[in-house]
């Protein structure tokens, strides 16, 4: 091939946007020379690196639209220090089926035995496939709704939270919520009911989220809806921060041992 025709072809790839094929167009040509490729695997490898190639930069640009405050995987997830888990059961959830059925996950357990890793592990296989996600902390997106409110823009920044197929909500009743943040919500959940799916963290447990919300009644029409159709998982176990202490001896089990 001669130079103005490979030239011309890097354009053609330009124009296209086929830019991983033009970034790999001489190590392409040259291995489809070397293997005596016909037309159709040699085109058939092209497209397959491209399509790869943009399924990678989408996935990529979706983690970083979902807010993620840290990027950890399923599988980075020691199941063997929190062996009250049925990781048979995270990976049935981990296939997002709960998305197509509109069913929430609520993940319950005491602070430190990895809700939030779970729960951005769970986030992470949506992206992958195809959906969008946000993650939130409950006191930020309640912040931001009272924000709102004041500058009379609740119903825009209520669509900032209903707009993701799946959004995250994690350490619900880590910090109090005062009775307008309760009534927000209360809102957001309502807007998402049976519509979007969701995944929220609490190391509280329903009984005690009256005590969150600072109103039974309101907690109890917060839960219906969450648990209409949702899967909970309760963690029992081991706080992963006192883990390399307890490897150092710096702590005792009872210690770290949740009741």
């Amino acid at each position: 091939m001669n130079p103005a025709q490979l030239e011309r072809l890097r354009e053609q790839l330009t124009r296209l946007r086929l830019l991983k094929s033009r970034e790999r167009l001489d190590a392409l040509l040259q291995e489809a020379a070397a293997k005596d490729l016909s037309y159709a695997d040699f085109l058939d490898q092209v497209l397959s690196e491209e399509v790869a190639a943009k399924a990678e930069k989408n996935i990529t640009m979706r983690t970083s639209l979902a807010r993620f405050p840290f990027v950890k995987s399923l599988e980075a997830f020691d199941f063997t220090y929190q062996p009250s888990l049925d990781k048979k059961h995270l990976q049935q959830v981990a296939t997002c089926h709960f998305i197509e059925h509109g069913e929430n996950v609520v993940l319950l357990g005491p602070p430190g035995v990895g809700k939030s890793h779970l729960a951005i592990g769970l986030g992470l296989k949506a992206i992958e496939q195809g959906y969008r996600v946000l993650f939130t902390t409950a006191a930020a997106m309640i912040a931001t709704l009272t924000r709102a409110l004041t500058e009379n823009r609740l119903d825009d920044k209520l669509k900032l939270y209903t707009i993701p197929r799946l959004l995250i909500i994690d350490e619900i009743g880590y910090l109090p919520i005062d009775r307008t943040g309760a009534n927000l919500f209360f809102q957001l959940i309502s807007r998402r009911y049976e519509k979007g799916p969701m995944i929220l963290t609490s190391n509280q447990s329903f009984g005690a989220w009256g005590e969150v919300f600072g109103d039974r009644v309101l907690a109890t029409a917060i839960l219906d809806r969450v648990l209409h159709h949702a899967i909970t998982i309760n963690i029992r176990g081991h706080s992963y921060r006192l883990k390399e202490k307890l490897k150092a001896g710096l702590v005792r089990m009872d210690d770290a041992t949740t009741t």
